[in-house]
């Protein structure tokens, strides 16, 4: 193949070109964000209630008060509690129940009464046409607002719709009158008193017992744990679900609908029409047609939920190892894009320019900085996340970031005795703290350099992550920010690594002259059992290599070396790199790959031939990763932008909303969930089941997937949000992502005295980072 002469320039339609893109732009409306905390006890918290704007939980049969996110005795003395309930508009009957050994009582107006109209009762009580009911075992007591107590069983007794029968005559036969006990929980729903009975659904009508007020539908398990009314619905919480009662139509709710998990423990009422659903396996939130799910490290002390209390703003939910607390604060993606920033230097996270993920060092009780594998792949996404940023607001804070990311990578080249041989990363010896890393390519040991002047390490067996990385994140510095002198020290920094790929045979060569292990893209290579496998890809990168450093530079050498692909055919394997078989062999780090070069590809490339089949190949690829709905390393708005295609932008930034504050690499699981099939619209053409959201996963900036169910390292590790950056900015600058709708600048910037993490990591002690020369 020939490269297209220069008239076919004409019939090039570019990502600039397109006028009227079909995706719809997202606006930055106000959300409420997640922040999860947790409060950690040795014995489990039974239940947990409010009552006059404070919080109460029952632990080894004490109250406690929760204050300042501590749980301290109520001074309460009373012992062998087993039920807390606060009501607070009941009006001289509102106040604290709550059941001991010795009777039942309740504090009003913050003094403690020993209530002689309450009776030992069940775990139940509840608001109902103004006043209160308590039910025992046998009988349902109503308490009025003067305080007057009665059973409401009928002098007779009860009567049941199954034992009123018709004479022969048409006269009724009554049967003797008939116990509704026992009793086990009681609710009031459409002005009708339910009660749960011997694993049935069952009401109160005036005089009679209905025992089987449903017309439609059936209960799906006779397990029945609790229920709650909200509006036009009765929720009961069951072992196989949830019972959703509408009118006398019952339907389920479970794996199949959305619910995360079955076995329901507990149901309480949110705000509005939320529910909120306890399981052996975390806390559910159903608002409308959506759960989120709460499960694991990331927001509780333990998974097996016996009660949830919600308030205005927030969720207490209560475990057998403590409280875990979902609050919800008024945010918008801009002021979370704000408290990302400020983490970076509330954390620790940068070094010499570079940005580094924290481990935990137990012994020293300290944060060290990850001197990684990868550590110019990982600050390319702060460099791209600040190009973006600079290029949307102008702001001279995120120049000076870029440009500090820009040298720090520049540096990856400086420090090695070849000119376009970049490090994997730096390490300083007389620093002599971090986590090195001493893993090499295929399990063989990592190759560390020493520099002459004895004060830095730098790490060899360079590969195609880097690379890219470097094409990437230069080039929109290049484009995007960088002054005359700054773009001239860009081109030649790329325009050296495509020099020495070429002339060292297609291959990155190491000091001991041999290719590195995933620095290849010679045909030799691509002959190869592990080169055939990555023919697509590599074949892919050595184009996007050419390609941009042309655009860069100019340099025909760069058009030759193009040429020398297409005359091996190495655009003939592209539009197929993506791999989707067999499924366990596919790793998540390639699609980074490919859509780091798609990007420069198809922004500096011209040939129309070319373009159609990169154009496909990006098609292909970003249809089998639809499923996912995720933005990290910008797969819908890199698509979007190059295509003018609907992106799915909508889904895109709930995936963003849903990212947590929390940056720790907490440990989570979804191989449990009911809910793992595949969602309609969406096809998994590479295994998995369904996109896990990212309050479900942990965070994470190499390899990122939505499918992986299980994973992370016990809170071990802290990942800079630098991706979450880079997506945002990236969706501002393509304006997928509009600005936010609001000017209150406290929805959209973060006070920084709430970024105050404590420990963070210790501040970089070691000889300065060598001058770059431009």
């Amino acid at each position: 193949m020939k490269l297209a002469s220069m008239f076919a320039l004409s019939l090039l339609i570019s990502a600039a070109s397109i006028a009227e893109p079909l995706w719809t732009p997202a606006p930055d409306d106000i959300y409420l964000q997640e922040i999860g905390e947790k409060i950690q006890t040795d014995k489990p918290v039974e239940q947990i209630t409010s009552y006059n704007g404070t919080l109460y939980a029952l632990m080894n049969g004490q109250i406690y008060i929760l204050k300042d996110n501590q749980l301290d005795l109520s001074g309460i003395k009373k012992t062998g509690i087993d039920f807390i309930e606060g009501f607070d508009h009941l009006g001289d009957i509102s106040g604290l129940y709550y059941h001991a050994d010795n009777g039942t009582f309740w504090h009003h107006n913050g003094k403690e009464v020993v209530s002689s109209h309450l009776v030992q009762f069940v775990d139940n009580m509840c608001e109902h046409n103004g006043n209160l009911y308590v039910a025992t075992r046998d009988d349902i007591y109503e308490i009025n607002q003067n305080g007057d107590r009665r059973n409401i069983k009928p002098e007779d007794g009860w009567l049941s719709t199954d034992t009123t029968l018709l004479q022969p005559d048409g006269t009724q036969l009554i049967a003797d009158p008939i116990r509704i006990g026992p009793i086990n929980k009681i609710q009031s729903y459409s002005e009708t008193l339910y009660i749960l009975n011997n694993n049935r659904l069952a009401l109160i009508d005036d005089e009679t017992f209905v025992r089987s007020p449903i017309d439609w539908g059936e209960l799906p398990s006779r397990t029945l744990r609790d229920f709650v009314s909200i509006g036009s619905r009765l929720y009961t919480a069951t072992d196989h679900g949830i019972a959703q009662l509408r009118g006398m139509a019952l339907t389920t709710l479970d794996g199949d609908s959305g619910l995360p998990y079955e076995d329901a423990t507990c149901v309480a009422k949110g705000t509005g029409t939320d529910l909120w659903i306890g399981t052996t396996q975390g806390a559910i939130r159903k608002t409308d047609d959506e759960y989120h799910y709460f499960h694991g490290q990331m927001w509780l002390p333990d998974n097996h939920v016996n009660a949830i209390h919600v308030t205005e703003d927030a969720a207490f939910i209560a475990t057998n190892k403590g409280i875990g607390i979902i609050r919800y604060e008024p945010y918008t993606l801009a002021k979370k894009a704000d408290y990302f920033e400020h983490q970076i230097d509330a954390w620790g996270f940068m070094r010499l320019g570079s940005i580094h993920k924290l481990w935990w060092y137990q012994n020293e009780g300290e944060w060290y900085r990850e001197i990684s594998d990868n550590d110019g792949g990982h600050t390319a996404h702060l460099l791209a996340a600040m190009a973006y940023k600079y290029a949307v607001t102008g702001d001279q804070d995120a120049r000076e970031r870029a440009v500090e990311a820009f040298k720090a990578m520049i540096w990856l080249d400086d420090v090695t005795p070849k000119d376009g041989f970049i490090a994997r990363s730096i390490w300083s010896i007389p620093a002599g703290k971090g986590n090195r890393g001493m893993r090499g390519s295929g399990g063989l040991p990592a190759k560390w350099y020493e520099t002459e002047d004895g004060n830095w390490l730098w790490k060899g067996d360079t590969s195609s992550d880097e690379v890219n990385a470097h094409y990437f994140a230069v080039a929109l510095f290049h484009d995007l920010v960088a002054n005359e002198s700054e773009k001239a020290r860009a081109a030649k920094h790329l325009s050296n690594i495509t020099n020495h790929i070429i002339d060292n045979g297609w291959v990155l060569r190491d000091m001991d002259g041999k290719p590195t292990r995933w620095g290849q893209w010679s045909p030799e290579y691509l002959l190869t059992p592990y080169g055939h496998e990555a023919a697509g890809l590599n074949g892919m990168e050595a184009q996007m290599y050419v390609t941009t450093a042309h655009a860069l530079t100019g340099n025909q050498k760069f058009t030759d070396g193009l040429q020398q692909l297409l005359d091996w055919g190495y655009h003939n394997y592209t539009w197929r790199q993506k791999h989707t078989f067999p499924p366990d062999a596919v790793v998540p780090w390639d699609d980074e790959l490919a859509f780091r070069s798609y990007l420069p590809l198809l922004t500096y490339a011209k040939d129309p031939a070319l373009r159609s089949i990169y154009q496909r190949s990006l098609e292909r690829h970003w249809e089998v990763l639809r499923m996912q709905k995720i933005p990290f390393f910008n797969f819908n708005f890199i698509y979007g932008h190059l295509t003018g295609n609907d992106c799915e932008v909508a889904q895109t930034v709930q995936t963003l909303r849903e990212t947590p504050l929390d940056p720790t690499t907490h440990t989570y699981q979804n191989s449990h969930r009911t809910d793992l099939h595949p969602e309609p619209g969406y096809t998994p053409y590479m295994g998995g089941t369904k996109a896990i959201s990212p309050r479900n996963t942990v965070s994470n900036w190499g390899g990122v997937t939505a499918i992986r169910l299980d994973g992370g390292n016990a809170g071990r590790g802290i990942t800079p949000p630098i991706t979450w950056l880079e997506d945002y900015w990236m969706g501002r600058y393509y304006k997928m992502i509009q600005a936010p709708t609001t000017n209150d600048k406290s929805l959209t910037t973060i006070n920084p005295e709430k970024v105050n993490l404590g420990t963070k990591a210790k501040p970089y002690n070691g000889p300065p980072r060598p001058d770059v020369a431009y």
